[in-house]
């Protein structure tokens, strides 16, 4: 009996049991980071685990998405464009995670509780925002800007080494925004338990500086590609990802440094 083969160019996603492995470490992350915040007997290992076991999901399961693109060819234009809308929607839920921490801010610095008074409390001494911010303003922009030059370089057919080397330096200055925001949170004046101003502001800027973290590591994976000669001008859609999520992260910050660290101090 002969079977008869449609060719398409669309890909069916081989069984895989990264999704599996991932949620099972997300969830002993979560829950050994709670067992150890509440002095629980292996909370520490369990939240170790949990974190070791995310990052090796992570490498595997990136391995094998780039062998798929790279190797196998799987990663056809058709599979792109839904590869383009995932990435859409996931900034999109981003967008939206963000805006729960700015709706938080913004109602308790518009219509502060009566216990407060005023916004930013009495007593409560705020970072100067023509300081450290600023500086992360600028050098935030500027990794947004190599960024967008290695891609274009990548795009018009100029040698491997000129958009690796400006993709290189937009990863030192993540890494050094990175570290002045450490330094940032090290010298502050306030933590994040002197009420709602210290809550509201180390939720959303630590959240955004993980958020850096993230995509600094895809960042660093890109370079990893295309020093190996992965990308092409017109195949480097990984690369592509990291670009929208990288100038994602810089739109957020500067509503974040309008936002929280101008106006509301």
């Amino acid at each position: 009996m002969l079977i008869k083969r449609t060719r398409h160019p669309f890909h069916l996603v081989d069984p895989s049991p990264w999704p599996f492995f991932g949620a099972m470490s997300a969830f002993s992350l979560t829950f050994g980071g709670v067992m150890y915040m509440h002095s629980y007997r292996g909370g520490w290992f369990l939240f170790s685990l949990g974190f070791l076991s995310i990052l090796l999901t992570m490498y595997l399961w990136w391995r094998d998405i780039v062998r798929e693109a790279t190797i196998e060819g799987q990663h056809t234009l058709e599979v792109q464009k839904g590869l383009r809308m995932g990435v859409i929607l996931f900034i999109i839920s981003e967008v939206m995670f963000f805006l729960a921490f700015f709706w938080a801010f913004f109602d308790a610095s518009l219509k502060p509780a009566p216990v407060i008074g005023v916004w930013p409390p009495n007593g409560l001494e705020t970072l100067n925002p023509w300081a450290i911010p600023l500086l992360n303003t600028v050098i935030l922009l500027s990794s947004g800007a190599t960024l967008t030059l290695s891609h274009h370089t990548l795009i018009v057919g100029r040698k491997n080494v000129i958009p690796l080397h400006l993709l290189l330096v937009t990863i030192v200055l993540g890494v050094f925004f990175t570290a002045l925001q450490v330094f940032e949170y090290l010298t502050a004046p306030f933590s994040i338990s002197d009420g709602i101003y210290g809550t509201t502001f180390f939720m959303a800027t630590g959240f955004h500086g993980l958020h850096v973290l993230i995509g600094t590591t895809f960042l660093i994976i890109c370079a990893i590609r295309m020093y190996n000669h992965h990308f092409t001008p017109i195949h480097h859609f990984g690369f592509e990802a990291a670009a929208w999520y990288w100038h994602f992260v810089d739109v957020v910050w500067l509503f974040l440094f309008v936002s929280i660290y101008w106006w509301g101090s």
